[in-house]
């Protein structure tokens, strides 16, 4: 979750908020798994992959909230949260476009997303600068996915909820693609002004 810059940090490892990232990093393999299983012949267990995500979405939460109320934010919790979002965004990605309920030129929006990001991610470094820190627009764009994603799998069957699941679904995953592209296009404009400030500089 997004945090403050003033906040106090702390080096500890087995924090209550770094356990329930990790919870959530745990999760992604079985989501997926649970996800794919009708696909190689197993039973349908979308009711458990959702349960699953809803449960990645309570601690990612809970982890942010409870590092800044018990001053337990740390450098390792700044890693897990973000790389536990974008996993399960990709995860989810990957399971429902081999499902045929995503279309792939989709995928491939949010994929280019995130290639762009992990560019900058690369230019950062070399100039000496840690990975941006996750803001508000991003966070916003991550929330949309994640409400859209279920809704999409719940319209993978018939009656009123799935039709129900699709309209909300796509209105989600259109918010959610155009806010998270444009918390990449707001990175890559931080990027260049630093970048740009180093070449002055020297």
């Amino acid at each position: 979750m997004e945090v403050q810059e003033t906040r106090v940090q702390t080096d500890r490892v087995l924090t209550i908020p770094n356990i329930l990232s990790m919870a959530r990093l745990a999760g992604v393999p079985l989501f997926l798994w649970l996800i794919l299983r009708p696909e190689f012949g197993g039973p349908q267990s979308d009711g458990w992959a959702l349960l699953v995500l809803a449960l990645s979405g309570i601690s990612d939460y809970l982890d942010g909230k409870l590092a800044r109320r018990w001053n337990q934010i740390s450098p390792l919790g700044r890693l897990l949260d973000p790389a536990a979002d974008r996993l399960y965004i990709l995860s989810t990605l990957v399971g429902l476009t081999w499902r045929e309920i995503l279309p792939i030129w989709l995928t491939a929006v949010l994929l280019a997303r995130e290639l762009v990001l992990l560019v900058m991610v690369g230019i950062l470094r070399r100039h000496g600068y840690p990975p941006p820190q996750v803001n508000f627009l991003g966070k916003a764009a991550t929330f949309n996915l994640m409400y859209a994603f279920p809704l999409l799998l719940l319209s993978d069957g018939s009656g009123w909820i799935a039709s129900l699941g699709a309209i909300f679904g796509w209105a989600f995953a259109g918010w959610g693609t155009t806010l998270y592209w444009w918390a990449g296009v707001l990175y890559v404009v931080q990027v260049r002004r630093l970048v740009r400030a180093d070449a002055m500089a020297g």
